[in-house]
């Protein structure tokens, strides 16, 4: 049930005429241990305090709307304080079913139409621009500025140009060496202060705007940069279209609207980086209305193995005898959907016929049979072209697609996703977005949007390692659903990954990868690999479909950024936990108070005794007596990990 419970307690503050030109205004998370220090003066800056820490500094925040410089000289008109405390009740669960909003808010309403609103929580501090201004504007350019300690450690993905994927590796260095001459880098960003604080800076409600990158402010800080408007495109190949003349502005758009939240996660505790919730509490709530017809899900991937199969009395391929054989293994192991990725539709460019090897109606009845459903790969260009496509998906029978390449994240495109996802839900499609920037709360306005790539991930073959892919759960998959396609089960060390197109290899040990499935949230769960290999992985295929997409409760039990991650997850009466590690061996102790008093059962895939060489060596522990007050203690390899699950005994 959701509940909320906003008190205003202080209507509104005036100073002589109405207005005053400088004040300072500050504002603490409900807990006290975190204080935003606003300062009114020649212009709006703020900083952040822990007790006696300066956490962020000398944060400077302006607006530029149709040539008006919104926070130079700002006069305050009034004040407003707000406490939010409100159990948000999730309507696709992928990380908790009770989301909390528990904050405390200022609200500085300035003379010329605008205002700026603080928010304060326990883990972290926002800001938001809120303007009242007549007809369309447009956006000059934003401003953000911030400074960090010169021996901050940064952790964030560069970039050359905004034309992006967003699938760069993390690049690790101080703030002195993050220079002018340095690229810039899109968000989420990751701050380790000298102090100890954990900060993760992201952007949530981006709406008819564009996404915001970071750069050098020249002064071992940050400045924010964006995309421009498109003013003319150009078509490459057929998947593509490129900018070619750009407006001096960034956005054209209601005079009278909010603006996006740009937030920090703050933690001396890099746990509570990974637990957060902020970019979903500060998103638009559901505009869909009903969301029971939304089933995610795990489904079995066809793109990452090449559609390959042995064993069988049929070529493989993209043909229907491939897919049916597809069908026939998700309905063996209970996975929801199938996806046919590029190469079913008769063309690119074609999305309402198959190519020939393929009767689309009867591939659909032969899975409806079976309680598997499909789900379409698309170009963007190709959707945006044929927008009727979800009317006529839906005749067909399809549950969902899969839109790939837009690379871009300039507010025309921004408006791209919305309209895509809102016309989806009027058809009951799910979408999966590829080629795609970082969630940045539509997931919460159209719930039917379940996940998005914006990741280095098992895609990328040897380009994605542990040493990357540890860093997700404190960045990228920690401000939203991230489709990372695990499941690899030729599971190698990273220096003996030789991953080719007919042959995919998995970096990491084999209970590493079947971590990724407790770890990593999404509301479309791949498994990458062929059938064929899952069918000679039986205990290891029974697990990794066994592990649910929602979930009731998580807990981050041990987490240190880059090098290791430990997390429990509650579904109904199960308990699933998983662990992953970096290059260094070590033993973890496992604190298990959150289970009850009831005897429970472990069944627990650890790193075998040779996995540190022959990554695929995995042992499987069946049965084991576990409780509340007994903590256990699990080896983790190099590259390795642990993946289980914990029942009530019978």
């Amino acid at each position: 049930m959701k509940t909320l419970k906003t008190l205003l307690f202080m209507a509104a503050l005036t100073v002589c005429n109405g207005v005053f030109a400088a004040k300072n205004v500050s504002v603490s998370s409900p807990n006290g241990l975190l204080t935003i220090n606003i300062q009114v003066a020649d212009g709006i800056s703020y900083s952040v305090v822990s007790g006696n820490d300066v956490v962020l500094k000398n944060c400077q925040i302006g607006l530029t709307l149709s040539g008006e410089r919104l926070g130079e000289k700002p006069q305050v008109k009034s004040i407003k304080r707000l406490t939010y405390d409100e159990n948000i009740q999730r309507e696709i669960p992928i990380k908790n079913a009770i989301v909390k909003n528990h904050a405390n808010e200022v609200r500085l309403t300035m003379k010329g139409g605008y205002r700026v609103d603080f928010r304060a929580y326990d883990n972290g501090v926002a800001y938001r621009f809120v303007t009242e201004k007549k007809g369309q504007v447009t956006v000059d350019d934003e401003m953000l500025e911030f400074d960090l300690d010169s021996e901050s450690q940064l952790t964030m993905s560069q970039c050359g140009t905004f034309r992006q994927n967003y699938e760069e590796r993390y690049v690790h260095l101080a703030a002195r060496e993050y220079t002018k001459e340095s690229p810039m880098n899109y968000l989420p960003l990751y701050v380790q202060t000298p102090k100890g604080y954990q900060v993760l800076f992201s952007e949530s409600a981006v709406e008819d705007y564009p996404h915001m990158f970071l750069k050098s402010n020249g002064k071992g800080g940050m400045k924010a940069v964006f995309p421009k408007f498109a003013l003319e495109v150009e078509q490459q190949w057929d998947r593509f279209l490129i900018p070619t003349k750009e407006a001096e502005y960034i956005a054209e758009t209601d005079g009278t609207r909010p603006f996006p939240w740009r937030f920090f996660v703050i933690s001396k505790d890099a746990r509570d980086i990974v637990a957060n919730e902020m970019e979903y509490v500060l998103a638009t709530p559901n505009v869909i209305g009903d969301t029971s017809w939304i089933r995610p899900g795990q489904v079995a991937w066809d793109w990452w193995n090449c559609r390959q199969a042995w064993g069988v009395d049929f070529k493989a391929g993209c043909n229907e005898e491939t897919y049916k054989y597809f069908i026939d293994f998700a309905a063996k192991y209970g996975v929801k959907y199938i996806i046919l990725d590029e190469g079913w539709a008769v063309s690119t460019a074609d999305p309402f016929h198959t190519n020939k090897d393929i009767n689309m109606p009867r591939l659909i009845q032969y899975g409806k049979e079976k309680g598997v459903d499909l789900i379409l790969w698309l170009t963007w260009l190709e959707v945006e072209r044929n927008f009727n496509l979800f009317e006529e998906y839906e005749k067909w029978g399809i549950a969902g697609v899969k839109i790939d390449f837009m690379d871009r994240s300039d507010q025309w495109m921004v408006n791209y996703y919305e309209r895509v996802c809102k016309e989806a839900a009027k058809h009951h499609l799910l979408v999966d977005f590829h080629g795609s920037f970082k969630p940045a709360g539509l997931e919460r306005k159209y719930p039917n949007l379940i996940s998005y790539e914006a990741v280095l991930g098992l895609e990328q073959g040897g380009r994605c390692k542990p040493e990357n892919t540890n860093w997700l759960p404190f960045v990228r998959n920690a401000v939203g659903p991230m489709d990372f396609t695990p499941g690899g089960m030729l599971n190698v060390q990273p220096e003996n990954n030789q991953t080719t197109n007919e042959v995919g290899m998995a970096s990491g040990t084999r209970a590493y990868q079947m971590a990724l499935y407790v770890l990593f949230t999404t509301g479309i769960q791949m498994l990458a690999d062929t059938p064929s290999r899952y069918y000679q992985n039986p205990d290891c295929t029974e697990f990794i479909t066994s592990v649910p997409v929602l979930w009731d409760e998580t807990r981050v039990l041990l987490a240190e950024p880059g090098k290791y991650c430990v997390m429990a997850r509650r579904s109904g009466s199960r308990w699933f936990i998983g662990g992953i590690n970096d290059n260094d061996p070590r033993d973890v102790e496992i604190d298990l108070s959150f289970l009850d008093s009831n005897a429970q059962q472990l069944t627990l895939f650890t790193d075998g005794e040779n996995s540190d060489r022959k990554a695929i060596d995995y042992r499987m522990y069946k049965g084991s007596s576990v409780s509340a007050n007994s903590p256990i203690t699990i080896h983790m390899a190099r590259n390795g990990g642990f993946a289980g699950v914990i029942t009530p005994r019978n």
